[in-house]
């Protein structure tokens, strides 16, 4: 399909900001998948094309955590694994069937998020006791990764509140391994988009640039801020992605 220059130009602009969404709080795709679809990407078109722009910027997240001594790769390799496997089967899913009954089930999950980040102490920079081990977490990897590749908004916030609450981790720490599974779920996916000729190269490839540039400046600012930025962007973010499911939902 064929757009017009300005259009190019408009979502490369909005991927600045939804890649600063993302590399702080998760959920860039609450600006990225409703201009993906105004711009008149059909609905599978649409998802593949944001996994890739998503990708690059959760990529240029990752190595600045990781650069900064917040983020460890090996020893969450299992993991890594699981999300990659559910995420491609994930994806490979919803090229077959209809999410729309996700629209009512991923608000409630959304909202209750947020709860936790308002109401929980635990979402601090603190390390606490973790209530399951690395192994143990790994099922609920692989869950958010298979959601990730299906259907994917909030995904981020998904893998950081059940860091925290499951892992015992601080919240600047479970963000930075947010991103290290981001990553690893939107290859997965990714790939069986591309197998299905579903990603729009040449517009998301700029949109790689706008998300790059956005996910380097969100980066820098968590890793500067801390849960005092953090928190209350997710909660904000997950309300927000809430009443946008809701509403596409009752919309149509």
């Amino acid at each position: 399909m064929e757009l017009e220059l300005w259009v190019f130009a408009a979502l490369t602009a909005v991927c600045v900001v939804s890649g600063f969404i993302d590399a702080v709080a998760g959920g860039g795709g609450l600006l990225t998948m409703p201009a993906l679809l105004s711009a008149g990407l059909p609905p599978h078109l649409a998802l593949g094309t944001n996994k890739l722009q998503s990708l690059a910027g959760v990529t240029m997240a990752m190595r600045t955590y990781h650069r900064k001594g917040l983020l460890e790769i090996r020893p969450n390799i299992t993991a890594v694994i699981c999300i990659l496997i559910a995420s491609a089967a994930g994806a490979l899913a919803v090229q077959m069937l209809d999410t729309k009954i996700l629209n009512l089930i991923v608000p409630v999950l959304l909202v209750l998020c947020a709860a936790y980040v308002i109401f929980s102490p635990r979402m601090d920079d603190s390390d606490r006791h973790h209530v399951l081990t690395r192994k143990g977490y790994n099922p609920v990897a692989g869950g958010i990764g298979f959601y990730d590749g299906f259907f994917g908004p909030g995904a981020g916030s998904f893998y950081t509140t059940s860091l925290v609450a499951l892992r015992g981790m601080g919240l600047t720490r479970a963000t930075a391994l947010s991103k290290l599974f981001n990553m690893t779920s939107n290859v997965g996916s990714l790939a069986m988009f591309i197998a299905g000729g579903k990603v729009f190269w040449t517009l998301g490839l700029c949109m790689c640039v706008g998300t790059v540039v956005g996910s380097w400046v969100g980066s820098h600012s968590a890793i500067r801020f801390g849960a005092k930025l953090i928190r209350p962007l997710l909660v904000t973010i997950s309300l927000a992605l809430t009443a946008r499911l809701i509403w596409t939902y009752f919309t149509g």
